[in-house]
């Protein structure tokens, strides 16, 4: 087995889906990220941590963003389409206290199912809907555009061949044999 965890923290189960595919893929532990504390993490070689986006928030990244893991990958889950999403302002909220450099970062593409959201979070989306349409065409970023699209629907993006960017990270950094 390898020396690698794979920690996640989901609300709707696209990110622990991707979490599943990238801990079977290297052999490594999985842990939903409730069951594992920062001590536990310093004993791998790579922690690799996957949260979903909301509200501009990797969800749990608390937990391994002042940790002394070794090496750390972190992977984040949202509806935008991560060919065209800029996650400047998302990292820079998020990661404040460890250098890029040090982390190594990845966005993957999740899903939405209108119909299994909490009421809270139906409320949001709803706001968030509201502001994407009042604004010009023009000045539309890839959040919106996705909001608009897939609002009140069911939709999976998720694709277990965007992972492969990760499993060569991990292969790298481990020097896996």
């Amino acid at each position: 087995m390898s020396n690698i965890a794979v920690v996640y923290k989901s609300k709707y189960g696209t990110t622990k889906r991707y979490a599943q595919w990238v801990a079977a893929e290297l052999d490594a532990q999985l842990f939903e990220a409730k069951q594992i504390t920062p001590a536990r993490l310093a004993a791998y070689d790579l922690v690799i941590y996957g949260g979903g986006l909301y509200a501009g928030g990797i969800i749990g990244v608390s937990l391994v963003r002042g940790s002394r893991c070794k090496a750390l990958a972190v992977f984040t889950v949202g509806l935008a389409d991560p060919a065209i999403t800029d996650y400047t302002k998302i990292l820079d909220t998020n990661l404040p206290d460890r250098s890029r450099d040090q982390v190594k970062l990845f966005h993957l593409r999740g899903g939405i199912n209108y119909a299994a959201l909490s009421l809270v979070h139906k409320g949001m989306m709803a706001l968030v809907r509201k502001a994407a349409a009042k604004k010009p065409e023009a000045d539309r970023d890839s959040d919106d555009i996705a909001m608009l699209a897939t609002y009140g629907r069911a939709v999976d993006f998720t694709d277990k061949a965007a992972i492969a960017p990760i499993i060569a990270y991990a292969k790298e950094v481990t020097q896996w044999t």
